[in-house]
């Protein structure tokens, strides 16, 4: 699973630290998580807050695009669910330019809403 969320930043940072989600209307930074099945934190990636959902996730795979590199073929894909703040019709474009096989060892499931009673 990959999320990421908005944080305020501290007021002494720099200009060039921080910048404005206009999601959230947070300024500050954005943290960018990728978890394994289990919750345990698999790759982790900070950005200004102005970086979208989608291109965070570019630069964290792109960041350790080695480890889907050395994957075998012959285990299943690894299913990265995304909430509705991704695009993956988007994203995957931009991943193939960076790894061409990458598709064939990922596959991208949207989460479904969460209901409330």
């Amino acid at each position: 699973m990959i999320d990421s969320q908005a944080v305020k930043n501290t007021c002494n940072a720099s200009i060039e630290s921080k910048g404005f989600c206009f999601y959230k209307a947070t300024n500050g930074i954005k943290r960018h998580l990728a978890v394994d099945i289990l919750g345990f934190p698999f790759f982790t990636h900070c950005t200004t807050a102005n970086v979208s959902d989608d291109q965070g996730l570019i630069e964290i795979f792109s960041q350790n695009i080695d480890y889907f590199k050395s994957k075998p073929l012959d285990l299943p894909k690894i299913t990265v669910l995304v909430d509705h703040g991704y695009h993956p019709e988007k994203i995957i474009p931009a991943l193939e330019q960076i790894y061409p096989q990458i598709m064939t060892k990922i596959q991208f499931e949207l989460a479904c809403l969460a209901i409330k009673s």
